[in-house]
């Protein structure tokens, strides 16, 4: 049981591009700063790190490694937080048969530029042409991506490939940090990293953690925010979604999460959330479910899920009809099976 002494404290802000949430039980409110310092101080570290837009003195970053000069990359020296976070991204690559691919950042690139300029003057907003696209996607090959463990270097050897390690950056953050408490001695933490949230131990009053799915229908968010809460304890919830980063062209929203098979947004779902045990279920490999796998597969949403068929998951689909149909897919090790059953 739980000191009844101990008392919960959140705090809010803004790392990796994207709202962050703690929240932490200790003693006093002195011993919550100092950790918050000390969680702020990391995330900001990953938050340059991982920063593919911005370059910052005395640091070789993604956009270092990302600039060309005289027609090709550089070899980068780089802290060991990018060589791991690559290593992982590659063990991801072959899992996923190159689903989850860090090196489509040319692809990627062209969407962000379309939706800001659409963003910018939506009168004028236009889809990226297909042939830009599909020449974009010829440089996407992560094996040109070479990782120097023992010198700690990175080099693109195809002068036109980009990385971009948004689809697992925030959930790979997260377990990082997650890490970080665990070691300090932390019992009882949230960890909400746009939507890759991770809890250990209890919340108010020593009851389980209340996490909200939030309601992908954007018309109906004020009315009814959630469309589910669960209760959680040493578990990890992932959501994501097209409702927050889109832009509209002739009357249709396009998102920011991107099918490698048609290059275009997928459309099969307006939400999805992955929920797993914490690293102790035996029946999950830890060496995998300790990674930040969640944000892996929450990516790939929008395509094909046979692939995840190694490990047992529970995932939430929203689909785009008037009330939300829960579905709930159980992957065994050997087998797949479906069931799916409207809102109570």
């Amino acid at each position: 049981t739980r000191d009844d002494s101990l008392s919960l404290l959140s705090i809010y802000a803004q790392y990796i591009d994207t709202p962050t949430t703690f929240e932490i039980t200790l003693p006093t409110e002195e011993e919550f700063k100092n950790i918050c310092e000390e969680i702020k101080v990391e995330l900001n570290e990953y938050h340059k790190l991982y920063n593919i837009y911005l370059r910052y003195d005395g640091m070789n970053n993604l956009r270092v490694i990302n600039d060309v000069t005289d027609g090709k990359h550089s070899v980068v020296k780089v802290d060991k937080k990018i060589i791991d976070l690559l290593l992982y991204s590659k063990e991801m690559y072959t899992l996923t048969n190159g689903k989850i691919n860090v090196a489509m950042g040319s692809v990627l690139s062209i969407w962000h530029k379309y939706r800001n300029w659409g963003l910018d003057d939506p009168a004028n907003a236009e889809l990226p042409p297909k042939e830009k696209l599909e020449e974009a996607m010829k440089h996407t090959d992560f094996n040109k991506i070479e990782i120097n463990e023992e010198n700690n270097t990175v080099f693109l050897s195809d002068p036109e490939m980009t990385l971009d390690v948004g689809a697992i950056a925030k959930g790979y953050a997260v377990e990082r940090i997650a890490e970080y408490l665990i070691n300090k001695g932390v019992t009882d933490f949230l960890l909400n990293i746009g939507g890759n949230v991770r809890t250990i131990g209890m919340g108010k009053d020593n009851e389980p953690w209340k996490v909200g799915i939030e309601n992908p229908n954007i018309e109906k968010q004020e009315e009814i925010p959630h469309i589910e809460y669960l209760k959680l304890s040493d578990m990890s919830l992932v959501t994501s979604g097209c409702y927050q980063r889109f832009y509209e062209v002739n009357g249709k929203n396009y998102h920011h999460i991107i099918d490698p098979e048609t290059l275009l947004p997928g459309d099969r779902y307006l939400s999805v959330s992955v929920l797993t045990k914490d690293s102790e279920e035996t029946f999950v490999p830890k060496s995998i479910i300790s990674k930040p796998l969640l944000s892996s597969i929450i990516l790939t949403m929008f395509l094909p899920i046979s692939w995840i068929s190694p490990f047992t998951v529970a995932i939430t689909i929203l689909t785009p009809f008037e009330e939300p149909l829960l579905t709930f897919v159980l992957i065994p090790d050997t087998s797949t099976q479906m069931c799916a059953s409207a809102p109570s």
